[in-house]
């Protein structure tokens, strides 16, 4: 009965509702989504959110709530009891068949059918993991939503106030973890110019948040990443059960921070940036010569023999040059506090990947001489050659991608969107308190 992609029936009731289903490799979950009135699982815009989830191998189940005998009768169209109803029914018709079972599900509703997606968290806490509204109607479920537990985010249009407001109102009422996200310029449909992407990679983001992560197995290796924070819970899955003592995570700017903030919440560690910068190539700003650390402290990839006075004079240009950065990195990026203190602690220093392993080989340098108790390289994704260089520089590394063939680390993530410095400061003062003392295991 199932395929990985195709047209099917799901029997609920005493009624058959059609629905489109795409299973790819390795999914990490199921998306539900629920349309409201005026849609259907045909519609361009549910199919282009579904493609976006699917290249961030989530499942898509795309179903009609109704008939379509049904789906003129505006009574039927806003029968949230009934269109409930047939939810839940799918969410208990998957649970019976093994090649998802398995599967933690979520659910996108638009319209009438966010109201029902939000009704059918309600009555099955334990199977819906995360919802998701796109121009919803959330306050047709007004008495459900107080017991409404699963996350749940809320996305509309600012040009669509009336909407808008609706969804306001009904945010106060849900006592989950929830957030309202507005998209600049949007209308109802979202038709505008890139305001349905934002919404479709918004709505990606949030289920792979509250997503378990699926531990992978010897014959379904991990290939890829959504963004950082995925590949970051990916990381954090992995220091499950192992002993840290007063753990520190270091991250390297910027991408880094996007991956410790989330190291660090789940390993209830401080978080601070090692500030490192690559040496770049002359001519070839892409490669890299080799990188320098906030301590002055210099690796190159090259011997020293082969060094030329004309290649020496570059690189004492270029370290001036990058020191710059460094101390406008430190100034803007620390705002005045001094360096987390590194001395007799377990320290996980992460990137969003190791390409020619330059800048994390200075960054470990300037930190052994501060001498840590054990320092622990966390990656995503690495070429297999470099990796061995950290290794002599460090105590461990957790590293889930080898790739002998990386020629960028970006070609890993579906988005690998730039972040600015205004983020990793937002990121880093949430974890400006120094934390007491903590010795002890991982929670598994």
């Amino acid at each position: 009965m199932f395929h990985t992609s195709g047209e099917i029936v799901i029997p609920v009731g005493d009624r058959q509702l059609g629905a489109s289903w795409h299973l790819p490799e390795r999914a990490r979950g199921v998306v539900v989504f629920v349309h409201g009135s005026g849609s259907s699982r045909f519609s361009p815009r549910n199919q282009y959110v579904a493609e976006v989830l699917q290249e961030a191998h989530l499942a898509t189940l795309l179903m009609d709530l109704l008939e379509e005998s049904e789906a003129d009768d505006r009574a039927r169209v806003f029968d949230i009891d009934l269109l409930t109803d047939r939810v839940v029914g799918v969410l208990d018709w998957l649970g019976q068949h093994k090649p998802v079972q398995h599967l933690p599900i979520c659910l996108f509703g638009a319209s009438t059918g966010a109201a029902a997606a939000l009704c059918a968290a309600a009555q099955r806490p334990d199977i819906v993991k995360a919802v998701v509204s796109r121009g919803g109607r959330p306050d047709l479920a007004w008495n459900d939503l107080p017991h409404v537990t699963t996350p749940t985010l809320l996305i509309v249009g600012s040009h669509d106030v009336e909407v808008l407001q609706l969804n306001r109102s009904a945010l106060r009422r849900l006592t989950g973890k929830h957030e309202l996200h507005v998209v600049s310029g949007a209308s109802h449909l979202f038709q505008e110019p890139g305001t349905l992407q934002k919404a479709a990679s918004w709505a990606r983001q949030w289920f792979l948040k509250h997503l378990p992560v699926a531990s992978t197995s010897d014959d379904a290796p991990l290939t890829g990443f959504a963004d950082r924070e995925d590949a970051a819970r990916h990381l954090a899955a992995r220091f499950k059960g192992r002993s840290l003592t007063d753990p520190l995570v270091l991250a390297i700017p910027r991408g880094g921070v996007v991956l410790g903030t989330i190291l660090a919440e789940q390993l209830h560690a401080e978080l601070d940036v090692v500030l490192a910068r690559k040496l770049r190539m002359p001519g070839n700003p892409e490669c890299a010569l080799g990188a320098i650390a906030e301590s002055g402290e210099v690796y190159l990839n090259m011997p020293a023999e082969e060094m030329t006075a004309e290649l020496q004079a570059y690189r004492d240009q270029e370290c001036r040059h990058q020191m710059a950065e460094i101390a406008r990195r430190r100034a803007v990026l620390r705002g005045g506090r001094g360096p987390a203190d590194v001395h007799g602690r377990s320290v996980i220093v992460t990137d969003d990947g190791i390409a020619t392993g330059s800048t994390m080989i200075a960054a470990l340098r300037t930190l052994r001489g501060q001498k840590p108790l054990e320092t622990v390289v966390a990656v995503p994704v690495a070429a297999p050659d470099r990796l061995q260089e950290v290794q002599r520089e460090c105590d461990a590394v957790v590293c889930l991608i080898t790739a002998p063939h990386l020629w960028a680390v970006g070609q890993f993530y579906h988005d690998f969107s730039q972040v600015e410095d205004e983020q990793v400061i937002e990121m880093l003062q949430r974890f400006s308190q120094p934390k007491a003392l903590v010795t002890g295991r991982v929670s598994p």
